[in-house]
Order: structure tokens, then sequence, then C-alpha cells
């Protein structure tokens, strides 16, 4: 091929090229440029002068001839695909919305240029811009299981598609973990963190196992199961196409067991429980909103059972909750009007010749006068109040007023007052961090001497691990005694007693009002006692009723007894009275 062809192919070339080319000199004059480069940049030159391709782009790239003035190499790309976006093009639709540019300097003389039309280019970036956040957004960052949003569209979708009246059949599971903080608060966050992520395999793991048993198939588009982080501890498995309604069960049992087996982390083995709230998505199905409402009211039924099972909604737990919401509104309107008080029942001193002590002391206990039901009793709202974070300014209030009236007891009848004040305490207030700190601030405030408090846990509470002992072992540190509540129906046992840091055994009603009926309670009794007393403990028999209960406590050597046999709890100023009596 001679010079002249190849010169005439490289013409025709340049002609017929769908970018812009253009041979500039340093100074931005343009020497040789093709028909594309003209199309590209005569709507970017108002006046149609296109001699100099930095003047033309001026406006939209200022820093263009510095840039190429300060580049130190004789050779080189000065500038690689860089955007230039005409502000007015959005009124332009018929023109390129964003060009490219680049240069390239070939010699100390001659720069060459490209442009090109990158509005599809930034289109496509844009739409896979797009395309990652919703996926980050849809994404929980420790898990990478689909987050809330995610499963909330999910579940959408699900309730949307029509269902065939018979063999199709969906469900939503709520799993959460039991005592999940009692991991944060022992190990740290991070080992909590790990926890999490191993039980996010597991889910994945027990769902993958279900799908190679073919138990059940994808519906129109939406995936027959998927696990998803929803909140911190808590997580939702979507089930659809599934045979009958009762097969959904059958998975939860089977998560139950797999999320239930020990994880090993570091050097710690670490068991937990879950609780799961299942509903059942047949026929009409409601709302996304509205199964994600029930699968939370069905979780709570479970966790109300003691955890560490499944639960399955049902019309009438919604009526339940509807009414707890109506209480918990109402509770903390009695904590502004003062709507609670403290009802006080002795613990009389058993003595040997047949007598009582009613100085002994006596047992703080709370109620609500409700402005329509009258006098409520704490079974009824306690369990609402520690759902809903009122139980620290309810005990913190219960605490404080019966301290003030013990004082105050003590300062009016002398020698008659009762020594010892026992006040009780729950679960959602042993966990509060700042628990002893609020004891030591009452003792201050009221001028109390510690040991004259008594503070009463129930024995399965005080048994249920490493945390809830290190606070009561904290709470003896400040000089407060430690009564265990209700024992003889918890989790522990006469072997384990010397385990627990308590210096009081209340024994359980349950065992005292068959006392002088049954052989085998007055046994347990009596052995209860012994044990006790060798570990240094006292005892109080709970619920006598009968002057043939007080005669076999007294006989089995119980320090102390409490019931209606002595008295009905009393408010302050009939206490008073009783004790003057």
């Amino acid at each position: 091929m001679s010079d002249d062809d190849a010169y005439e192919g490289l013409i025709q070339f340049l002609y017929l090229a769908p970018v812009g080319l253009m041979q500039i000199q340093p100074d931005g004059e343009i020497e040789m440029m093709n028909p594309m480069s003209a199309q590209l940049l005569m709507p970017l030159a108002p006046a149609g002068d296109l001699t100099n391709l930095f003047t033309v782009l001026l406006p939209y790239a200022p820093g263009l001839r510095l840039l190429c003035r300060e580049f130190g190499a004789s050779q080189g790309v000065i500038c690689e695909a860089l955007r230039i976006v005409p502000p007015d093009a959005a009124s332009r639709p018929d023109t390129p919305q964003v060009l490219s540019l680049g240069l390239l300097r070939v010699d100390g003389g001659r720069i060459m240029a490209s442009l090109a039309d990158a509005t599809s280019e930034v289109a496509r970036e844009r739409r896979t811009l797009t395309r990652r956040l919703d996926s980050v957004a849809r994404t929980d960052t420790l898990t990478q299981l689909p987050n809330r949003a995610a499963v909330h569209e999910l579940l959408q979708r699900m309730a949307a598609r029509g269902r065939a009246a018979d063999g199709d059949h969906g469900a939503l599971m709520f799993i959460n973990v039991d005592r999940f903080k009692q991991i944060n608060d022992t190990w740290g966050n991070a080992v909590g963190d790990q926890a999490i992520c191993l039980m996010a395999e597991r889910l994945r793991a027990a769902l993958r196992s279900d799908r190679r048993r073919g138990a059940h198939e994808s519906l129109e588009g939406v995936p027959a199961e998927v696990a998803g982080r929803v909140a911190g501890d808590e997580f939702a498995v979507l089930l659809d196409g599934l045979e009958s309604a009762a097969v959904a069960p059958r998975v939860a049992e089977r998560l139950l067991r797999a999320l239930g087996r020990p994880y090993r982390i570091g050097e710690h083995d670490i068991v937990c429980t879950f609780s799961i709230g299942l509903v059942a998505l047949s026929g009409a199905v409601p709302t996304a909103d509205e199964v994600l409402r029930d699968a939370g009211i069905a979780l709570v039924a479970a966790k109300a059972e003691g955890g560490g099972r499944c639960v399955v909604f049902a019309a009438e737990m919604r009526e339940r909750a509807a009414r707890r919401g109506g209480v918990e509104a109402e509770l903390r309107l009695a904590l502004e009007r003062g709507e609670l008080f403290v009802v006080y029942q002795p613990v009389v001193g058993i003595l040997a010749g047949g007598g009582i002590d009613r100085s002994t002391g006596v047992e703080a206990l709370v109620r609500w006068r409700h402005p329509l039901r009258g006098v409520v009793g704490p079974v009824e709202f306690i369990p609402i109040a520690e759902e809903c974070g009122l139980i620290g300014a309810i005990g913190e209030h219960v605490l404080r007023t019966a301290c003030r009236d013990f004082m105050r007891w003590r300062e009016e009848l002398g020698a008659l007052a009762p020594g010892l004040l026992a006040v009780n305490l729950s679960r959602a207030q042993l966990a509060q961090a700042d628990l002893c700190d609020t004891v030591k601030a009452v003792l201050l405030e009221c001028a109390m001497r510690p040991e004259q408090l008594q503070l009463e846990i129930t024995e399965s509470l005080a048994a249920q691990g490493v945390d809830i002992q290190e606070q009561l072992r904290r709470l003896k540190r400040l000089g407060v005694t430690l009564a265990l509540d209700d024992f003889g129906t918890g989790y522990s046992s006469l072997s384990s007693l010397h385990l627990l840091p308590v210096d009081t055994v209340k024994i359980d009603r349950s065992f005292v009002s068959l006392a002088d009926t049954s052989f085998h309670h007055e046994v347990l009794i009596e052995a209860t006692v012994k044990v006790a007393r060798s570990l240094g403990m006292s005892t109080v028999a709970e619920g006598i009723e009968t002057e043939a209960q007080a005669a076999v406590v007294r006989r089995q050597g119980c320090d102390k007894g409490q019931g209606y046999l002595y008295s009905r709890p009393l408010t302050s100023e009939l206490l008073i009275d009783w004790l003057r009596a």
C-alpha cells in the first residue's frame, strides 16, 4: 500500500469515527477535527466559533488550559474521561447530556483530543450505583442476611399474590434470642456480634437442609424460604409454598433444635435458647404490616411462657395485646398521678413458746388504685411494666416510699417498729446497671442503715446466670441482706443452695399450705430449714393461714412466718395500729 493510500484510509477513518477526534496546539487552537467533533462541540459554541477547544469548553471546564500548561511530561495522557456536563443540556434532550474528553500529548507541539457522548454510559453507571445502594440498603451489614426492609418487601409480595384453596400456605416466623443481653454483659459486644453471625449461618444451613429435602417450592418469584435479621437479636424467616399449615410449626421446631446447640466462640461454649412467634398465611392474607405485628404478638406470648418455644399466633392474642397496650398507657399516667401506693405485710418472729414477735419485719408490696377498677394487684401490671420499661421507675418509687415509711415508724414507734424492711426485685430491675447506685442513693436519702433493708428475688431468677449472681454480690457489698423468695418452685435445689449469695430462704406457700396434712411436705420444710441453718441462713415460712400450719413450721424450726393468720397486707397507718395492738 502506498503512502497516499494509507493517508486516504486514515482520513476516511477519521471522517467516519463515532467519536470526536481532534489535533490541537498546546494553547488549544484546533488544527484538525473530524465531523463528529464538530457535531458534539457545536451546541457548546453558540456563535459557531470552533477555532480554539479551550475557549469553547471554558464555561464547562475552566481549568482545562491550566491543566495542559502544567502537564510537565513531553508525552503522555493529560486527562482521561473528563466529564463535561453542559448546564442547559436538560433543556435540549436531542443533544448529548454528558461528554467525555480525553487529552494525549503526542510531542511538545501537538495534543490529540477525543470527545465522546457519555450520556448512556453515565446512565448505566447511575443504574449500577442505584442497584448497589439498594442492595446495601436491604442487607444487614453484620450477617449479610436481608434486613427488615427486604423482609417487609418480600412479605408484601407474599401477601399480594393469590393463593389456592388447598396446598398453598406460607408463614412468617419472628425468632428472638432469650436473654441475649447476658451474652453482651458477660463476654462483651464483640462476642455477642460473633454469636449473632453464627446464629445467622446456622439459620441459613437449616433452611438449606429443608430445601434439599424438597419441603417446599418457590411460587411466583417469591423464594420458598428466606431468613433475615430484623433487629439486634431478632431474626425473621419467610416460608412459602407449603403443603399444609402444619409444616411451619415443624420447621420452627427444627430451627429451635438447630439454633439451640452450643456456640463455640474462643474459649467460651455459649448456650442459648430461642423464642419463635409464628403467623400462618393461607387464604386471604392480611397486609405485610399486619403480619409483622401479629408475629411480634406471638413472640411476646412465647417469651411470657418462659421462652425456648414456638407460639402460633391466634386472633385472641391480638385482643389481649390491645388490652395490654391500654394498661401500659394507663400505667404511665398512674405513675404521674401518684395512683401507685405501697402496703406492708408483717413478717413475725416465731417464738418457741408459741408466741410471735410482731416487730420482726415487714414486706413492701405495690398496689395500683385505679380510678375505675379500684385496687389492682401487682400480678396484673408488673409483667407489663417489665415489658414496656416502666419497672425501673415503679421499683424505685416503691423502694423510696417504703424506706421513708420505715424510718418514720422507727421515729414514731421506737422499739415497737419493725426491725427489717423487705422489698422485692424483678428480673428487669436486676438487669439494670445502675441498680446498686439507686439503692445506695435511697438509703442515704432516708438515713437508713443498709442491714435494715432486705431485697428479695425469686428462686428461679437467682439461679439464672453469672450476671444475676454478680449483681447480687454487688448488692451484698452495699451491706443489704438478700432473701430467696418462693423457694421450692424454681430451678435450684437444696444441694445448690450454698452457691447462691443469699441470707434468708423463704419457703413457698405451696409447701406450707399442705404442711399440716402431708408428711412429705413437712419433711421438705424440715430439710430446707436444716440446710439453710447449716449455711448460716434464716428461714421464713410464707402463706401461713391456720394455727395447724403455724404449729408445723414452729416444730420444724422456722425462724419467721408470714401469712393471713397474722395479717393481710396493710397500709402504713393500719400497720402502725397492728404493731401497737
